[in-house]
């Protein structure tokens, strides 16, 4: 009988505050609002030498780094066809339809996105959460689950296994 190991990381300075409006059935786009976005993360993978499947300490601060860009941000999609994004050296406008914000640059953060839902927001820490850990040399890694959570309960979550984690 083969064995499985996993672990989950979820702590609470695993927390970002950010602003993020989303649009959805085509043509209704939110108000500009805030979370207190919680993050976890689960790890699936043989044990390793020291008889682990990662490094908690390197997983945790790998996280941290990646949320603590997030927080106190205003979360921009790049990749949405309705919302266009265009940022220059001090600023960024955003419209949509008829409607427009101007942020400062430096109160953005531009993400390679479709829409900043929390489904997506998980997609992208699982991309930049893979590339740092396989830059440090921690990327024996058989399956990948994080999620987010907006509102105390309401998780996007998504999960990468198998060649989905080298597509970073």
């Amino acid at each position: 009988m083969a064995k499985s190991y996993r672990v989950k990381l979820e702590k609470e300075h695993l927390i970002f505050s950010a602003a993020h409006f989303i649009t959805f059935a085509d043509n209704i786009c939110e108000r500009i609002h805030g979370h207190n976005y919680r993050v976890y993360a689960e790890v699936q993978a043989p044990l390793d030498g020291n008889q682990y499947v990662i490094d908690f300490i390197a997983l945790r601060d790998t996280l941290k780094e990646i949320t603590g860009a997030l927080d106190h941000h205003v979360l921009l999609p790049m990749a949405h066809e309705q919302i266009k994004v265009t940022p220059d050296h001090k600023e960024v406008l955003v419209t949509f339809e008829e409607r427009r914000w101007i942020f400062p640059l430096d109160d953005c953060v531009l993400l390679p996105l479709s829409n900043t839902t929390a489904e997506l927001l998980a997609d992208y820490i699982a991309t930049e959460l893979v590339k740092r850990l396989s830059a440090k040399g921690l990327i024996h890694i058989d399956q990948l689950e994080i999620g987010v959570d907006e509102n105390e309960g309401q998780w996007g979550v998504v999960t990468r296994t198998g060649d989905d984690l080298k597509l970073v």
